[in-house]
């Protein structure tokens, strides 16, 4: 892989990965309520999705998707109502900073949530297989490559992760203003909402 490639791929992923998506709007939303750092642990389930995910495309699965329109559906309209759930609980905590779910406060339970947002995007597959190859190098040795791209995917991944869950982190004292949190609340339920409508709509 020459230096040039390797340096289009960085910035390319730069751009994508700070575009505000489900795992972005999930680090904002814990970043606020728990702090940076209980974050890591929502951190730790996203990663471990898109790891999942990435391996998944690898094993061919995003070629399934592809052909199977049946398969698409079904699973981006499961993750589409996952994140309309996670827009409701965001609406229900009203001026509460915390959610109404009594295990939300677990490292567990924002493992799980993590988790569950990373893979609630079928899309995300169609992803892995079509931009990741993009950067292969075909007349080079290929493993050292996939090393290099994602050693790199992950860290900026990881790294904007932390911005947003640290960025809610600092954010939260201003939303103890009076009203401030619930509306907080109602902007990350109706974020919520967009986006599981988007995934919901969205074409392969």
């Amino acid at each position: 892989m020459s230096l040039n490639l390797w340096l289009l791929f960085l910035g390319t992923t730069l751009f994508i990965s700070a575009t505000p998506g489900p795992n972005m709007l999930l680090m904002l939303s814990h970043g606020v309520r728990y702090g940076w750092q209980a974050t890591l642990a929502t951190m730790a389930g996203a990663m471990t999705g898109l790891s999942i995910l990435i391996g998944l495309s690898a094993v061919g699965v995003g070629a399934i998707l592809m052909a199977s329109a049946t398969l698409f559906t079904a699973l981006k309209i499961v993750g589409a109502l996952y994140l309309v759930y996670l827009g409701w609980q965001c609406w229900q905590a009203g001026d509460e900073m915390q959610l109404p779910s009594k295990d939300a406060n677990s490292p567990k339970a924002r493992y799980q949530t993590g988790l569950a947002v990373a893979l609630s995007n079928p899309k995300a597959i169609l992803f892995a297989g079509a931009f990741l190859p993009q950067f292969i190098d075909v007349n080079q040795p290929q493993s050292t490559q996939w090393v290099i791209l994602l050693s790199s995917f992950f860290i900026i991944e990881i790294s904007w992760q932390v911005a947003y869950a640290w960025g809610g982190h600092r954010l939260a004292d201003w939303l103890q203003g009076k009203g401030r949190i619930r509306f907080f609340n109602r902007s990350c339920a109706a974020a919520f909402f967009a986006v599981g409508g988007l995934l919901a709509f969205a074409k392969r």
